[in-house]
């Protein structure tokens, strides 16, 4: 459960778990996106979610702190949800994942901005002190990272000016 919840152990490395955790997610969703396209990337993430909700129920029962630095599966969930974007996107065009690399650079940013800002649903899903909450908070800034990103890529492709 400790290497799901460390994602292979990028939690243990300092300082902030919680960065090194989303960029080590970067290279993963490259990974995925070259083997399977989007689709392989949203079930691992589906996947990622419900192996990471019960290890940090697991690694977190009994204890004081229900969301300890070290667990970063969480951030690796949010991080590649706010890469759907750029998966999808590339797909459907064609292209390489890596040719729409502002959505990357724009993915990362903004998810760190919204996990560690936790701005209104982040902040509320931050506060229910459970596995469930660790997952949801960045679930919510991934979703939250997508969408600024789609708007983004709008106002810079001339579609939103």
């Amino acid at each position: 459960m400790r290497l799901i919840a460390t994602f292979f152990y990028a939690g243990l490395l300092r300082p902030a778990p919680g960065t090194w955790g989303s960029l080590a997610a970067l290279p993963a969703a490259y990974l995925l996106l070259v083997l399977g396209g989007f689709w392989l990337l949203l079930a691992a993430t589906v996947v990622a979610f419900v192996l990471g909700y019960i290890a940090t129920r697991e690694l977190t029962a009994g204890g004081e702190d229900e969301d300890p630095s070290w667990i970063v599966i969480d951030e690796v969930v949010g991080m590649w949800i706010a890469l759907f974007p750029v998966g999808y996107g590339a797909m459907m065009m064609g292209v390489d994942f890596w040719r729409l690399w502002p959505g990357w650079v724009s993915g990362f940013v903004l998810f760190r901005l919204f996990d560690i800002w936790k701005p209104w649903l982040v902040g509320w899903a931050d506060r229910r002190g459970d596995a469930m909450g660790v997952m949801l908070d960045d679930v919510i800034a991934g979703i939250f990272a997508a969408l600024v990103s789609i708007v983004l890529a709008g106002i810079a492709h001339g579609f939103l000016m």
